[in-house]
């Protein structure tokens, strides 16, 4: 029996996709599979750099829409073709922004092809091919453009993941000499540990040089990150239950007394009602609520309390829909 198990633990760690299997051995016990004991730790390819500390950033980000009245749209034709939709009106300015978005796929091909349009009057156009040329491999190429200005941009992108590493390069045309701006992310028993640059071919300087380090456990992850030698950062996310999930946030900048500390939590009281707060070092204390009123329409409303000025004013509000037909 313990052969067998052996030549089927070899066998999932022999096989390419985006989950390989190490096995876990356990010193204290005796029995082959003991209840306490897991037979396998299943660890997923790394992420990209940007995201990083994503399940911290996204407890701090999601729920919220500060000052603002926000629509989103999506909805999708029989042919395949997705529509996004969303604008939003700023409750202290009453300006107004909004974009439209479509996406088409052909996965035969592992092609996709979207396009974009905002209020400020920018067309955005992207084609991405994804696992054809090789497993794990994806290549986009991204172009924008001003009808008022007649400023046009391109960007070639490549990104490469597998087990244990994840690679990305981006290429950003323009006229007086590209950028180059490139990452890597290398993973191993849930240790991470990742480096960002970006290079000015025009004037032949590295602009960019970040580099960060994290721990990923089941529900638990830790990120820290240095960013050109003088910005350093740090978060920590726990999901404590099904209901519950937190997030620490600490930042600060060499040869300054600016520190910034932030706490955040999302409870989830049924399937369709989380509660989300957060709360920071300048006492900005920020409160979201977020229902789904049936399948397809979900309401968010969120408040900003300024701690330090509380009989002043100044508080924001938001409101948010969100429709998917």
């Amino acid at each position: 029996m313990a052969h067998v198990l052996s030549r089927a633990t070899r066998s999932l760690r022999a096989m390419p996709g985006e989950l390989f299997v190490q096995s876990r051995p356990c010193a204290q016990s005796q029995i082959l599979i003991p209840p306490t004991c897991p037979v396998t730790d299943i660890m997923a390819v790394p992420p990209s750099y940007s995201d990083l500390g994503k399940s911290a950033k996204d407890v701090f980000s999601k729920g919220y829409g500060f000052g603002l009245v926000k629509l989103d749209l999506k909805t999708k034709s029989e042919s395949g073709v997705e529509f996004i939709t969303s604008g939003s009106s700023s409750v202290d300015t009453g300006k107004a922004t909004g974009n439209l978005e479509t996406k088409y796929k052909l996965p035969d091909l592992g092609l996709s092809f979207s396009q974009k349009w905002n209020t400020d009057n920018t067309l955005t156009s992207e084609v991405t091919l994804e696992d054809q040329l090789a497993q794990g491999l994806k290549l986009t190429f991204d172009t924008s453009f001003v009808p008022n200005t007649g400023k046009k941009s391109g960007k070639l992108k490549a990104g490469y993941k597998r087990e244990y590493v994840n690679l990305g390069c981006d290429v950003d045309f323009d006229f007086a000499g590209p950028t180059v701006h490139a990452a890597t992310v290398l993973g191993y028993e849930g240790w991470l540990v990742g480096y960002q640059m970006a290079f000015d071919t025009a004037k032949s300087k590295l602009v960019q040089n970040n580099f960060a380090l994290g721990y990923k456990a089941g529900d638990f992850q830790l990120h820290t990150n240095v960013n050109e030698g003088t910005e350093f950062g740090g978060s920590i996310y726990q999901k404590v239950n099904d209901k519950l999930e937190t997030a620490v946030s600490l930042a600060w900048t060499a040869g300054s007394n600016n520190t910034r500390f932030g706490i955040a939590g999302k409870y989830q009281l049924d399937q369709d009602t989380s509660l989300s707060a957060k709360v920071n070092n300048a006492s900005l204390v920020g409160v979201g609520y977020t229902h789904s009123l049936r399948p397809g329409v979900k309401l968010t409303l969120s408040a900003l309390i300024d701690g330090k000025n509380f009989n002043t004013g100044g508080h924001k509000v938001g409101l948010g829909f969100e429709l998917e037909v």
